[in-house]
C-alpha cells in the first residue's frame, strides 16, 4: 500500500516551482534561518491571534523571540514587540486591551504589559529572581508565574542565599539524594515554584509552601501544567512530590493550593500512582479535564483524558477505548467537545472528543498540529510538515474551510528547492504493517542512482513523522543529493499502545527487523535508490541502534553516524539521571535483571565492528553521558576502523546553537560524501 503525499498544503508550494533558476537546493543554512512560530493565543473577541516568532541572529549565535499579532483572517500582521531582551509567553487580558508577557529587556526575566494595539511596554514585576511560565486568571485580576527558589525561602531570601554561595571560598556541592543533575543542569537545591500576584503589580505569594518539588515539571513542563480555578481562589498544578523516589518515579499528581498561600496543599489525584498532568477547566467551570497514565514508572504509557466534576472532585475516564495518546487538550466554547492532538499514523493529528461518549473524530489528519486554540466557531492552530515550518491556520470544527493566516517563511521557501516526501507502508516484524517516509533527492532524475541516508529516530518511543524538524530534517539530506528514508519501527508512537509497548525489553529485536525490512522495501519500491551506497544515522535511541547495527548488521552500510547514543546499556543506567526510563524499558535494574541489559547491549559485539563511523556527543548531555561516545570512539580507533569524533563542549543531548548546527550538518554530510559518493 502506498500513500502519496497529497493534501491541502500542496498549493502553497507554487512559489518554489516559479522560482526556477533563482532557487537552490535546501541546506542547513536555510534550516537555521527559518522563522519559528509558537504560542498562538486568540484574543477574547476572536478577531486576532497573538503568537511568538523566533528568528536567528547568526552574529550573536542565538535565536531572538518577539511577539506578533495577526488578524484571524490573515490580515494586519504586525510586530507587537521589538526588544533587545526578546518577548514570549504572551497572555491577553479578558477585555482584550492589554497583553502580558515575559521579557529580559531590563536585564532579568520579568513580567511586562503592553497595549494590544501597540505602544510603550510597562514593567509589571521587578523581582530578585528570573520569572517564567505566565498564566492569567479568568477575571484578569491575578497573575501566576514561576521562579526558582530554595523550598521554604522567599525570592529575596533565595537571592541572598545564592549571593552567599557565590562568595564562598569553596565550590564543592554535597548531595544526599537524586537528582544530582538533570538533562543539562546540575541541581543546586532550588525548585521551580508557582507564585500568584495582582495583575497590576504587588508582592508575589508562593502557593506551594515548602514542597520539595517542581511545578512545572523539569525539564519540559510549561504553563500548560497549572491553571487557576474558575473563581480565581486556587491554583491546580502538576508536581512530582515523592521524596527520594524522584529519579525512578513517574508519579506526577495534580495538587490544589490557595492563591493566598494559606491552608493545606491537597493532592487531587493521589489514588493514581502514574502520571497526571495538564489541568484545564471547562468554560462553565464545572469540570476539570486532565491527562492521566495508568502504569507507574512508564513515561510512554498512553495518556487518557480524565474528567473531574468540580467542586465535588468525582472522576471518570473519558477515552479508555481510544487507542491514541493525546499531547494537548482544549475545551470547545460550548463545553461539549475536547480538542486533542495526538500522534497518528505518521502525523500529529487534531481530534475532537465528545465529552459525553468519549468518541473521537479526526479534524485535521495531515501534518503536525500544534497549540490549537478556539476562536468562536473556528479553530486556530499551528501546523508544520516535511516541506514547511510552522504556520498558523484556521478551520471550522469539522476540519473544513482550512485557511493559512501566516506566511512568515514563504519568501525563504521560494528561494530553495525541496525534496518531495512520500509515505509508504510495508510488512515488518511478524508481518505487522509498518509506516515509513521517503524524501526524494532535490531535482530527482529517475534515470540516475542516488545514495541513501537511512535515518533512525530516538525516543525510542518517538516518531519520524510529517513534521519540519530543526535537528533531524530529511530535507538537508535531500538537498545534498541523498534519498532520505525513515521507518517508524515497533516502539514508535501513533500506531496504538501495543505497537509502542512492543519495544519494551527488546531494543535490538523487533525494531531491527523493521529497519531491515523497511530499507529493503524502500530500495525495492524506488529503483533510483542505490542500495550499494547507503549510510545509517541516528541520535539517542537511534544512536544506540547505530552501535547495535555496527555489531549485528555489520556489512550493510557504507558508513554510520551515531549522535549521543548508548554504547553500553548497563553502564548507561549508572550514568543517566531519569532512572525510571531504563528500569521500565529493560524491566528492572542491572543488578536485579542483568540479562535484560546485556541481551541487547551493543558493547558485547564490538568485535564485529567494521563500518566507518562518525561519533557525535555533547558534554552537557546528562541523559546519555559523553563517555558513551568517547568509549565508542576509543573502540573504533583501537580496532583501526576509519572514524571521526565531533565533540561539543557546550551542547546537551541536542545541538541548539546555530553555528554548531551548521558545523554538525557540514561534518555529517562530508562524512556521508566521503563514503557514499561514487567510488
Amino acid at each position: 500500500m502506498r500513500f502519496m503525499f497529497l493534501f491541502f498544503f500542496s498549493c502553497l508550494f507554487a512559489a518554489h516551482i516559479q522560482a526556477g533558476e533563482t532557487s537552490h537546493p535546501f541546506s542547513v543554512r536555510n534550516l537555521v534561518m527559518m522563522e519559528r512560530i509558537s504560542e498562538p493565543r486568540v484574543s477574547p473577541d476572536g478577531r486576532s491571534v497573538l503568537f511568538a516568532k523566533r528568528v536567528t541572529d547568526l552574529d550573536a549565535n542565538k535565536g531572538i523571540t518577539q511577539l506578533w499579532v495577526v488578524g484571524i483572517d490573515g490580515s494586519n500582521l504586525r510586530a507587537l514587540t521589538d526588544f533587545e531582551g526578546g518577548a514570549h509567553g504572551g497572555c491577553w487580558s479578558p477585555d482584550g486591551r492589554r497583553i502580558f508577557f515575559i521579557s529580559s529587556r531590563s536585564g532579568s526575566s520579568q513580567v511586562w504589559k503592553i497595549p494590544a494595539e501597540g505602544g510603550d511596554a510597562v514593567q509589571v514585576t521587578d523581582l530578585p529572581l528570573d520569572v517564567s511560565n505566565l498564566v492569567l486568571s479568568r477575571d484578569g485580576e491575578q497573575l501566576a508565574l514561576t521562579m526558582e527558589v530554595f523550598p521554604g525561602l522567599s525570592p529575596s531570601e533565595t537571592r541572598a542565599r545564592l549571593d552567599e554561595i557565590e562568595n564562598q571560598p569553596f565550590s564543592g556541592r554535597i548531595y544526599e539524594r537524586l537528582f544530582v543533575r538533570l538533562w543539562d543542569t546540575w541541581m543546586d537545591g532550588r525548585r521551580t515554584h508557582i507564585f500568584v500576584m495582582p495583575a497590576g503589580g504587588g508582592d508575589p505569594v508562593g502557593v506551594m509552601k515548602d514542597m520539595d518539588a517542581d511545578s512545572p515539571s523539569r525539564p519540559w513542563g510549561g504553563p500548560e501544567e497549572f491553571c487557576f480555578t474558575p473563581d480565581g481562589k486556587h491554583i491546580v498544578f502538576t508536581a512530582k512530590h515523592v521524596g527520594r523516589a524522584e529519579a525512578w518515579s513517574t508519579d506526577y499528581n495534580l495538587f490544589l493550593a490557595s492563591v493566598d498561600g494559606k491552608g493545606p496543599v491537597l493532592s487531587l489525584t493521589a489514588e493514581n500512582p502514574a502520571w497526571d498532568t495538564q489541568p484545564v477547566f471547562s468554560p462553565d467551570g464545572r469540570t476539570l479535564a486532565y491527562l492521566a497514565m495508568a502504569r507507574p514508572g512508564y513515561e510512554s504509557d498512553r495518556f487518557r483524558i480524565m474528567l473531574m466534576s468540580w467542586p465535588d472532585k468525582k472522576t471518570r475516564v473519558l477515552t479508555e477505548d481510544w487507542d491514541r495518546s493525546p499531547g494537548t487538550i482544549l475545551w470547545s466554547p460550548d463545553g461539549k467537545t475536547l480538542y486533542a492532538t495526538a500522534d497518528h499514523l505518521g502525523q500529529r493529528a487534531l481530534f475532537a472528543v465528545d465529552v459525553r461518549s468519549g468518541r473521537a473524530r479526526t479534524v485535521i489528519d495531515q501534518g503536525t498540529v500544534r497549540s490549537p486554540q478556539t476562536a468562536g466557531g473556528r479553530i486556530v492552530y499551528g501546523c508544520d510538515h516535511l516541506k514547511s515550518p510552522v504556520e498558523l491556520y484556521v478551520c471550522t470544527p469539522d476540519g473544513k474551510d482550512v485557511r493559512r493566516i501566516t506566511q512568515v517563511n514563504t519568501g525563504r521557501l521560494a528561494k530553495v528547492r525541496l525534496g518531495e516526501p512520500e509515505q509508504f507502508t510495508f510488512q515488518g516484524w511478524n508481518d505487522a504493517t509498518v509506516y515509513g517516509y521517503v524524501v526524494k533527492p532535490v531535482d530527482l532524475d529517475p534515470g540516475r542512482k542516488y545514495p541513501v541516508a537511512f535515518l533512525i529516530h530516538g525516543g525510542p518511543q518517538g516518531s519520524f513523522g510529517n513534521d519540519f524538524h530543526y535537528r533531524w530534517n530529511p530535507q538537508t539530506y535531500a538537498g545534498a543529493g541523498y534519498a532520505a528514508v525513515m521507518v517508524d519501527f515497533h516502539g514508535s508512537t501513533g500506531y496504538g499502545q501495543a505497537f509502542t509497548d512492543a519495544i519494551n525489553n527488546d531494543w535490538g529485536g523487533k525494531p531491527l527487523v523493521d529497519l531491515q525490512k523497511g530499507l529493503a522495501a524502500a530500495l525495492d519500491r524506488y529503483p533510483w535508490m542505490d542500495g550499494d551506497r547507503v549510510a545509517a544515522l541516528g541520535a539517542s535511541y537511534g544512536g544506540y541502534m547505530i552501535y547495535w547495527i555496527a555489531g549485528n548488521w555489520p556489512d550493510r552500510f557504507r558508513c554510520l553516524v551515531s549522535h549521543d547514543g548508548n554504547l553500553d546499556n548497563r553502564m548507561a543506567y549508572f550514568d543517566t539521571e531519569e532512572l525510571w526510563f531504563p528500569e521500565w524499558d529493560h524491566q528492572g535494574t542491572p543488578w536485579s535483571d542483568p540479562e535484560h541489559y546485556e541481551h541487547h547491549n551493543p558493547v558485547r559485539f564490538v568485535d564485529a565492528w567494521q563500518t566507518p563511523t562518525l561519533v557525535v556527543h555533547g558534554a552537557r548531555d546528562f541523559r546519555v553521558v559523553e563517555t558513551q561516545g568517547l568509549g565508542a570512539f576509543n573502540a573504533l580507533q583501537r580496532r583501526g576502523i576509519p572514524s571521526k569524533l565531533l565533540y561539543f563542549p557546550d551542547e546537551n543531548h541536542w545541538v541548539l546553537k546555530p553555528h554548531n548546527s551548521i558545523q554538525w550538518h557540514d561534518t555529517v554530510i562530508e562524512w556521508l560524501d566521503r563514503w557514499c559518493r561514487e567510488d
